[in-house]
């Protein structure tokens, strides 16, 4: 029998390779390896290894790849409230806490903190993966969603 988190994370999943990464080719370059490892109502958990069109020319996590991961998680975050789309978005913000290097493993944490009728309101935060991983960078995505 499907948990309800199961639920969400087919739903997530699937909306990821069915509709989201099939229509967008910069994700489709900057996040071909990303796994979708948890989702529940309202969050999303992925892991993606930093790969060598992830970095910058001193061989550290570009800033452009964190804030693509917060566009992209704040929509997934999204439709792991069962939404059928992820929305517009109105404002990102992201703040540079440390990097990675090219063969880490970063964890990528998402959360809808509210979904109205209008708005979205997520944060994010993606760590190096492992108990204790370091912040790479933290940020929030406000998305317009009326359908």
């Amino acid at each position: 029998m499907a948990t309800a988190a199961n639920s969400e994370l087919q739903h997530v999943r699937n909306y990821w390779h069915q509709v989201m990464k099939p229509k967008s080719p910069i994700y489709t370059f900057l996040l071909d390896d990303i796994d979708i490892v948890s989702a529940s109502k309202g969050s999303m958990t992925a892991h993606l290894k930093v790969l060598s069109n992830h970095v910058n020319s001193k061989g550290t996590l570009h800033g452009v790849m964190s804030a693509c991961l917060m566009d992209w998680a704040g929509g997934m975050a999204i439709i792991s409230t069962g939404r059928d789309n992820s929305g517009l978005s109105t404002d990102i913000h992201t703040t540079y806490v440390s990097t990675a290097r090219e063969g880490d493993l970063l964890e990528i944490e998402s959360n809808a903190v509210k979904v109205g009728a209008s708005l979205a309101f997520t944060t994010i935060q993606i760590r190096h993966a492992g108990e204790g991983g370091q912040v790479v960078a933290h940020g929030t995505h406000t998305k317009y969603v009326k359908a």
